[in-house]
């Protein structure tokens, strides 16, 4: 994970007082394929994998995520209105494309060394 992205998951577990969200960073090896994805597919965009095997990818992983650590599917069903989930999906991409640039913490596979392929 980028420095972005570790910081972004360490307020996804803040907010997630409950335990609900397990992330993992594709890095770690084996972690891509245990739920079906491939490396380059983890290295594009942010996952969410549901229990159910459903699968979200970018903005609606993010948005997924946030339901579940919140215990709300408000972040879905806000995701879903007509032309917000667009919207969510263009900031996602321009965050994603910028995200080494973008203030964070101290990368996950930086901090954890052996965790990491």
């Amino acid at each position: 994970m980028c420095g972005f992205c570790t910081r972004s998951v360490r307020l996804l577990e803040a907010l997630d007082r409950h335990r609900r969200v397990r992330a993992v960073p594709y890095q770690r090896p084996g972690a891509a394929a245990s739920v079906g994805l491939t490396v380059e597919e983890c290295a594009a965009a942010a996952w969410a994998i549901a229990p159910d095997g459903q699968r979200y990818r970018a903005a609606a992983a993010v948005n997924a995520s946030l339901a579940v650590a919140l215990g709300s599917r408000f972040p879905l069903l806000l995701y879903a209105l007509p032309g917000v989930g667009r919207l969510q999906d263009l900031i996602y991409d321009f965050v994603a494309a910028n995200r080494d640039r973008l203030p964070g913490d101290e990368p996950y596979c930086e901090q954890h060394p052996i965790q990491c392929g």
